[in-house]
């Protein structure tokens, strides 16, 4: 059954192993924050540094998996329809990033998201780990600058990550309408759980 992400909001879901949960870009131009806790153990959870470490590269391919902060794989990537630039660089957004690009006034981010949906489940977790951000285009150049760009993504462009363990999947429509990342028109984006294979 197809769920909705709210636009600027957070959703978590349990994953049984060997399930899989597809997210959609509904509109082509949102990026999903994405995080992933090991079932009953809330201190170990994806780690994007880890996860780079072990890929040798920027950004998850088809058929890599998702590490742990203990170096266990929790996700595989299984499909990727979309341009597969997805960013491991930049941390979720939080009320401090807003202030720092002039905002005054309480800005909805992707911290306060992650950690009320996890409330809506019953858990809490005391930090905010590094995201992966699904179709966040963030180019580099050789001299090591970046940039926040538009996604590459169109309309219905999907992954779909399988559990290898039992785990907590966490999503936020990002609520970025500042930057370029999200066109600056945050949307809604979907999901669905799909059955063991």
């Amino acid at each position: 059954m197809l769920q909705t992400i709210p636009a600027r909001r957070g959703k978590a879901v349990r994953l049984q192993a060997g399930e899989a949960i597809k997210i959609i870009n509904t509109h082509g131009t949102q990026v999903v924050d994405f995080w992933a806790f090991v079932a009953g153990l809330q201190t170990e959870y994806v780690g994007m540094e880890q996860s780079r470490a072990t890929w040798t590269h920027l950004f998850p391919r088809t058929g890599t998996a998702l590490y742990t902060n203990r170096r266990r794989p929790l996700l595989m990537l299984e499909e990727d329809t979309s341009p597969g630039r997805h960013d491991t660089l930049m941390a979720p957004c939080d009320n401090e990033r807003y202030g720092l690009l002039g905002c005054t006034d309480y800005h909805d981010n992707c911290r306060d998201n992650m950690h009320a949906a996890l409330a809506e489940l019953g858990m809490q977790v005391s930090c905010t780990p590094g995201s992966l951000n699904l179709f966040m285009n963030i180019p580099w150049t050789p001299e090591g600058g970046l940039s926040f760009d538009p996604a590459l993504s169109k309309p219905g462009d999907y992954v779909v990550l399988r559990a290898v363990l039992d785990c907590v999947a966490v999503m936020s429509a990002c609520p970025q309408d500042i930057l370029l990342i999200n066109s600056k028109a945050p949307t809604e984006a979907h999901f669905e759980i799909l059955p063991a294979s």
